[in-house]
């Protein structure tokens, strides 16, 4: 754990001289405290303004901009360091798919500013105390500060309020499905056997809660994976298509040119282009 101002200060001439997209491994949680942070996520710019956090997940596509004057700390945890009980309950909080800007409810916004420093001061806090005990506490400050910043407004997406029903239950065990397997599995039918339902229920499950059929919730995610590859990896078209279950790279073409409006050649170079 870090800051913002301490992190550009030790990485003067990196990573945004010049901005270079890559892909996390980790979860990025940034608190900011003062002026306005601007950072790539899948390809999207984000205003993070003061107040606000940043949350950028493993497996999203991320580029940093130049210093500016924001101030706030930096989170960087592995996906794994939450106790399970935890991690389920913060399920939606740590989609995938879930916001990348958070804007904490009014009640929680002191308290959860006041954790995160009291996580800052833990951990470098090193050697204070015992080991153990340290990484105790650093966790269980973590996991209080995340369950209160899944309270926030902008995780109520919609259909959250079939989130308790069946339907919800088998979206959100849909999406699951879809991240393991976006690239071999790409039809309604596929998931539908997964998940042990007919193509009918699932269906309704995607319309009730994101409001788009199964195949295009299929398709937006593959898209979402060539865009990543695209860009921030350097793959070339050919091996894309490969790596998304497309046996002809000119049906890959075809597919990226209408979720994109671009040819992928055309997308790599603009991606490029920006980077230079």
């Amino acid at each position: 754990m870090s800051t913002v101002e301490d992190f550009f200060a030790e990485h003067d001439d990196w990573p945004w001289n010049p901005p270079r997209p890559g892909r996390a491994t980790f979860h990025y949680l940034i608190l900011v405290t003062e002026g306005e942070l601007l950072h790539d996520v899948d390809h999207v710019t984000r205003t993070v303004a003061c107040d606000q956090w940043l949350w950028v997940r493993p497996g999203h596509t991320q580029c940093w901009h130049p210093p500016g004057a924001a101030r706030g700390p930096f989170i960087l945890f592995e996906p794994d360091v939450l106790r399970s009980d935890t991690a389920r309950l913060l399920a939606t909080l740590t989609a995938h798919e879930a916001p990348a800007v958070l804007s904490p409810h009014p009640d929680d916004a002191v308290w959860l500013r006041q954790t995160t420093l009291q996580l800052l001061d833990e951990h470098r806090a090193l050697g204070r105390r015992r080991l153990d005990v340290h990484h105790a506490l650093r966790r269980s400050l973590l996991e209080s500060l995340l369950l209160r910043l899944a309270n926030s407004p902008d995780l109520t997406l919609p259909g959250a309020a079939a989130a308790d029903t069946s339907r919800g239950d088998t979206y959100a065990r849909f999406v699951d499905a879809l991240e393991l397997h976006f690239r071999e599995l790409h039809r309604a039918v596929d998931y539908a056997g997964l998940l042990g339902c007919s193509v009918r229920t699932l269906s309704r499950a995607s319309r009730e809660a994101a409001g788009k059929g199964v195949r295009e919730v299929i398709d937006e995610r593959r898209s979402l994976e060539a865009r990543r590859l695209l860009g921030g990896a350097g793959w070339d078209a050919r091996a894309v298509a490969a790596h998304l279950g497309f046996t002809d790279p000119a049906n890959f073409g075809r597919f990226f040119r209408n979720h994109t409006g671009l040819t992928p050649a055309a997308f790599a170079a603009r991606e490029a282009e920006a980077g230079t």
